[in-house]
């Protein structure tokens, strides 16, 4: 294609992505496509010789488009959205277009000054004290990496990256049994060791983990030899939004001189309505937040903020300067790149840029009270029907629940109807919930924040859950 025939096929994409917004919820939200279908759709050897523009979007729209599970559906219900507003589609746009590469402040200086200050605005937003500096990472996976990896140098006085973990005292992380998996993987990465994340049992409504336990096992592990690292906190766990007590944790890993990791990928965006911040009391004190505005602020994927109450450990433990990296003559600079694993990175800030000046604060709060607020109301109508049983009470806007009907037959037959039942749901097309396990049972997950979702979308929920319950009875 030339440049010049580009905004020809500009327009006619800009158009069509228009009308898909305008028009997704007429579709299935999930994928109806079986294994295999796309792949032998597509031709087993690359083409020799152009193909033209108009045949290469005419299969988009037949192969590709059947195959899509549609996360910008107003009724995806499921996992947790992964959004993309329409200020945040332009920006992208425009970051495609011109695609520099901002590894460094001299590749991009626009591109690292903005990234600078867009973490200060998210900084503000979420009350965090001035003293807060800020990264954009690619995921929340990847600033627990960052965070775990640092936890594990200042623990080995900085000698890790340069000696190995070969001879030294076994490391220990600790957790609750609530958080991702990629905290897991990100002990693997680090070379601490699967065995040595201590998993600290959870109790009350919030399904936190227990200070006191906590403390338990960072003493147990001192007596027998292990070198406790670091604590990773939960606020707003996957599977039911488990919140640990933020504080009473922070307190023990201060105690102990232990770095401290606040997971707070979904439900951190909340958490710029100030009436919410009570789910996290004392998070000025932490080491290392991570939120993904990616998820429920309205950014498309990918877009992390990974905030920081002392930069210079992560710096300390990732940074590696080559020459061809340095740049001469400028003082005051910062390089992105030494505060994250990979060198390349991309023009992330602008989508938070364009987002943020085009709803504003108050704007963007507005939709997660929606959001909070429908998902409750929803909850609050299930919870009145007698065969529903709530599981796990409201974390913002994310519950769970079991169908249980009168002639209960046995709770392994409730595991199974509940399962046909998510599943039935799915196929139907209507909405997109998924599952998960509480306590050893199979439950379904409701959470509401799709940014463009009304409240007739959520409220179609509990027509489309109890019709579809009922019928498999």
């Amino acid at each position: 294609m030339k440049w010049t025939e580009f905004a020809d096929w500009g327009t006619k994409i800009a158009e069509w992505t228009q009308d898909y917004h305008l028009t997704v919820g007429d579709r299935p939200v999930r994928a109806r496509t079986e294994p295999g279908e796309v792949l032998n759709a597509l031709p087993e050897m690359p083409p020799e010789t152009p193909e033209a523009m108009e045949d290469i979007f005419r299969d988009f729209e037949e192969i590709v488009m059947p195959g899509i599970t549609h996360w910008q559906h107003p009724r995806f219900f499921a996992y947790f959205n992964s959004n993309a507003s329409a200020p945040s589609v332009l920006a992208e746009f425009l970051a495609a277009a011109i695609a520099p590469q901002c590894m460094l402040w001299q590749t991009s200086p626009a591109a690292t000054e903005m990234e600078t200050r867009m973490m200060d605005w998210l900084r503000q937003a979420l009350g965090l004290p001035a003293g807060f500096a800020g990264v954009i990472q690619d995921s929340a996976s990847s600033a627990t990496l960052a965070a775990v990896l640092t936890m594990r140098e200042k623990a080995l006085n900085w000698q890790g990256n340069s000696h190995g973990l070969f001879g030294q005292k076994p490391l220990r992380v600790y957790c609750s049994s609530e958080v991702h998996t990629s905290v897991d993987r990100a002990i693997w990465v680090a070379g601490i060791g699967q065995a040595n994340l201590m998993r600290i049992p959870i109790k009350g409504d919030w399904r936190g983990m227990d200070p006191e336990a906590l403390e338990t096992a960072i003493q147990a592990d001192l007596e027998s030899g292990f070198q406790p690292a670091g604590v990773i906190l939960c606020v707003g766990g996957t599977g039911t939004g488990a919140t640990d007590p933020v504080d009473r944790c922070l307190d023990i890993a201060e105690k102990y001189g232990l770095y401290s990791h606040v997971d707070a990928a979904w439900a951190g965006s909340a958490m710029i309505c100030p009436e919410y911040r009570d789910y996290w009391p004392g998070i000025e004190r932490a080491d290392s937040i991570v939120f993904n505005p990616h998820k429920w602020l309205g950014v498309q994927f990918d877009c992390s903020a990974h905030f920081l109450k002392n930069p210079d450990d992560l710096v300390q433990t990732l940074a590696i300067s080559p020459e061809y990296l340095k740049t001469h003559g400028k003082d005051g600079i910062i390089n992105y790149s030494e505060w994250s694993v990979p060198l390349g990175r991309r023009f992330r800030a602008l989508k938070l840029w364009f987002l943020i000046r085009t709803y504003g604060l108050e704007g963007l709060r507005q939709r997660l009270r929606n959001h909070i607020n429908w998902s409750r109301a929803l909850h609050n109508r299930l919870a009145a029907e007698p065969d529903f049983q709530i599981v796990t009470p409201p974390m913002w806007s994310l519950w769970t629940f079991r169908f249980v009907p009168a002639e209960n037959p046995g709770s392994s037959d409730l595991d199974d109807l509940n399962l046909r039942l998510v599943n039935a749901i799915n196929d139907d097309g209507r909405i997109y919930l998924t599952q998960t396990r509480v306590d050893g049972d199979l439950v379904i997950r409701f959470q509401a924040g799709q940014f463009e979702t009304t409240e007739e979308d959520v409220m179609m929920a509990f027509d489309v859950i109890t019709e579809i319950a009922r019928g498999l009875v």
